[in-house]
């Protein structure tokens, strides 16, 4: 019931200022927070917003390259375009809606249009400063979370023009995070692969692309591509494609330089087409089976860009510029002319397409009834079972502003999914119950995933069984114990996904739940602790007289505790490809026949006790 004798007056009506309303509401200016984990967290967004205003310098012509340095949280970025007018470096960074990108003269296909970005980094840094060369003399602005810490006056130089921002991310808005080195370095080839010429030196590595997004596929395909990469390009377009061994499809795509994460109608018409163009070409096929293993980019530039959000994930435009022609019709229309008059051109390449399309055509009919019986045996475990505690929000709905919160834990036991259930957001946060070990499938055909129960499943709660755009959760958490089963377990899950649907790995949807293993508390206080080395500080803040509690698997912890673990302060680690080894290689060497190699290997990277040490070699 509402509250009598509430006043309702002119003081009840308040105003925030810029920097009020950004740390308020950091949401609507950078997405969501996370601490890293995830390649869309906050901390990586204030990074691109920065490195994007000297992206767009270097598209308009002014500087070749940007030194960007990031190490123990702080970050450094220099580029050498033309610098921010002088009389305006405060205004740029601190004034809402102030910007050069208004101008279209200046900034026709910009990245960012309103004017907010490094508006937001300020606000949301412990410090920010920038600084700008233009023509012999500097101006030098620094803050502290919005606000001016100092503003000083010009002075002479002889440095080259451009401008360089540093700052900190605030530790009170983004609570234990970390920068991943792979998240960073994936962000910065994109700018190069996109802006061909240009060079950026990250943390003393060099960045450059001479071939664009042909460079992309061959540098993140995992194993060699079935034929020769489909490299076409024209004005405000550029894709490449080819097709890999693998299963799923795997698109990056981008729109005047930002990476759509989520795609949006640029990527759904070059999905379209590219099925659309060859099954013309052959005069048969089904789009899933040409799409079948594909691997592909696309990235093109639009007039005033409309993104669903201020993150720019995923693009909302229907036309290429106010009033132009559609997205739809001109991706379509490009690949028609280019793409099939190489096809026409290269035969051998067709006949190697061809190839690939007829097997994944041949596997999808021998499927097809398997699937259908499969289907129907997960719906009745789960009703029966209850397999699936699901949650209320997915991630496949798009009108749900906590999509991105959506998450699955898959345990081991029913003590641990029990804790998880009672103590988890019902709204956002599944849980999904194993029993026993999971098959080891690597070496495996895909219709082990439908004939195995566990495996039928997993696939059927992820609802990714025709098409993983229709994922449920956005996070696949794997909570297992600490231990040497718990690590067996995690391995074989990780095998699973890699194997059969890497795309859930590679567009970073898989995550192991850190749990702490000592609890340590005295009569004031309590300190969970994910490490031994948290542990000894621990003892040296709350003394050596107290009491400790080592925790030896999820069961162990009471639901009231395991709040504490799944909540705002969650610990996450992503699992990242490297892009030194192959998924085949990586299996093959985790998962494959037993080696000397991969015993010592296991055996030297666990840091366990000494009396556990006969165990892990009998399991490995």
């Amino acid at each position: 019931m509402a509250e009598e004798n509430v006043q309702y007056t002119e003081d009840n009506i308040k105003s925030l200022d810029w920097k009020e309303h950004i740390r308020l509401r950091p949401g609507m200016y950078i997405g969501k927070l996370g601490d890293g984990s995830s390649s869309d967290d906050g901390i990586y967004v204030l990074v691109k917003e920065v490195v994007d205003n000297s992206i767009d310098e270097f598209v308009m012509g002014n500087g070749k390259k940007i030194n960007i340095d990031i190490k123990d949280g702080v970050v450094h970025v220099r580029d050498y375009g033309r610098g921010i007018p002088l009389g305006k470096v405060k205004d740029v960074v601190s004034k809402m809606n102030t910007g050069g990108k208004y101008d279209s003269r200046a900034f026709k296909k910009s990245v960012g249009l309103n004017g907010v970005g490094t508006k937001a980094v300020n606000a949301l840094s412990a410090n920010f400063t920038v600084e700008s060369i233009r023509e012999g003399q500097l101006k030098k602005v620094s803050f502290s979370k919005g606000e001016v810490t100092e503003d000083s006056k010009l002075v002479s130089t002889d440095e080259d023009n451009g401008t360089k921002i540093f700052f900190i991310p605030d530790k009170e808005v983004f609570k234990n995070y970390k920068f991943r080195p792979n998240y960073l370095d994936k962000m910065f080839w994109n700018y190069c692969y996109l802006n061909r010429g240009l060079t950026i030196n990250y943390n003393g590595n060099k960045f450059f692309s001479k071939n664009g997004l042909k460079d992309l596929l061959e540098n993140n395909m995992d194993g060699e591509p079935l034929y020769p990469i489909i490299h076409l390009e024209d004005e405000d377009i550029e894709v490449a494609f080819t097709h890999s061994r693998g299963y799923g499809e795997d698109y990056s795509s981008f729109v005047n330089g930002q990476h759509t994460t989520q795609g949006g109608t640029h990527q759904s018409a070059f999905r379209e087409a590219i099925a659309k163009v060859i099954k013309d070409f052959f005069n048969k096929y089904e789009p899933i089976d040409i799409r079948q293993g594909i691997v592909a980019a696309i990235s093109i530039k639009v007039i005033e860009p409309v993104f669903e959000s201020q993150t720019k994930t995923k693009l909302g435009s229907l036309e290429m510029e106010p009033n132009g022609k559609s997205v739809r019709g001109f991706v379509m229309d490009f690949l028609k002319e280019k793409l099939d008059n190489f096809l026409h051109r290269n035969p051998e390449l067709v006949q190697q397409m061809e190839n690939k399309i007829k097997q994944s055509e041949k596997e999808r009919k021998e499927l097809s009834g398997i699937r259908k019986l499969a289907r129907e045996r997960a719906k009745k475990v789960s009703l029966h079972n209850k397999k699936l505690r699901d949650c209320k929000i997915h991630f496949n709905d798009f009108k749900s502003e906590l999509r991105e919160e959506t998450s699955i834990f898959i345990t081991e036991g029913d003590s641990a999914s029990g804790s998880i259930t009672k103590c988890r957001n019902v709204k956002t946060q599944a849980v999904f119950s194993l029993r026993g070990k999971p098959l080891n499938s690597y070496g495996l055909t895909k219709k082990v995933v439908y004939e195995n129960e566990e495996f039928n499943l997993i696939q059927a709660a992820l609802n990714i069984e025709e098409d993983m755009d229709n994922l449920r959760y956005n996070k696949i958490i794997v909570a297992t114990d600490a231990d040497v089963d718990g690590m067996h377990i995690r391995l074989l899950l990780l095998t699973f996904f890699l194997r059969f649907f890497p795309d859930l790995v590679k567009k970073n949807h898989v995550f192991i739940l850190q749990t702490p293993l000592f609890r340590v508390r005295n009569k004031k206080e309590t300190k969970y602790c994910y490490s031994e080395e948290e542990k000894q500080e621990a003892l040296k803040i709350f003394g050596k007289n107290s009491e400790i509690t080592r925790f030896k698997g999820l069961g162990e912890i009471s639901p009231d505790e395991f709040k504490n673990f799944i909540g705002e302060d969650i610990r996450l680690e992503p699992v990242l490809m490297s892009q030194d080894h192959s998924i085949e290689e990586i299996l093959e060497f985790y998962m494959g026949k037993n080696t000397p190699d991969r015993q010592n290997f296991i055996i030297e990277n666990l840091k366990v006790e000494e009396d556990k040490l006969d165990e892990i070699k009998e399991a490995v």
